[in-house]
């Protein structure tokens, strides 16, 4: 009797790194489902009923921590890891506390996708930094955990910063800054 593969949903916007991610993992063995935003990842997860799931922190207009609890809600059993251009400690925080196993900084390919599926358990050997994060960086942290707090609301969080909405705008339109 030939077991069936386990089905993976791919959420994210990009479609270049949809269609990589896609390739590589149907030919691991995996039966791929692709969706772009929230609406079609929740009819999609309904229709498929994934065990395993990849979604992408920022969607085109969407927040992924905002659909992970209803991602969750309609496949309760299912592994979902956050991918995300944008990381930060404070949407790291919440992704886990909202049910993501893991959290993965992009670019990851497809062997560090399923790596991340299957590490249950916290790793005391990971290095820690020699030098403390830039000034640059803390104020891109500090900015996330302000806009997580105001539940991704760009003029909510400005307010709460002291800056100009737009000013805010393009500076979460830039890449994090490195440590």
């Amino acid at each position: 009797m030939q077991e069936t593969p386990e089905r993976l949903l791919i959420i994210d916007d990009d479609e270049m790194f949809c269609h990589v991610l896609d390739r590589a993992m149907t030919r691991r063995g995996y039966e791929v489902v692709v969706a772009r935003d929230a609406q079609e990842a929740l009819s999609l997860a309904r229709q498929h009923r994934p065990t395993l799931a990849t979604l992408d922190l920022k969607l085109e207009n969407e927040s992924g921590l905002k659909l992970l609890p209803e991602l969750l809600e309609v496949v309760p059993a299912c592994r979902v890891v956050i991918l995300t251009g944008y990381s930060s400690i404070a949407t790291a925080v919440e992704a886990i506390k909202l049910g993501a196993v893991n959290y993965l900084c992009k670019p990851a390919d497809a062997d560090e996708v399923l790596a991340a599926f299957d590490k249950d358990a916290g790793d005391p050997e990971t290095e820690v930094a020699e030098q403390p994060p830039s000034i640059n960086r803390i104020a891109w942290e500090h900015i996330q955990k302000v806009l997580q707090e105001h539940d991704g609301n760009i003029s909510a969080t400005a307010r709460a910063l002291g800056m100009h909405r737009r000013t805010l705008q393009r500076k979460l339109q830039k890449r994090p800054v490195r440590r």
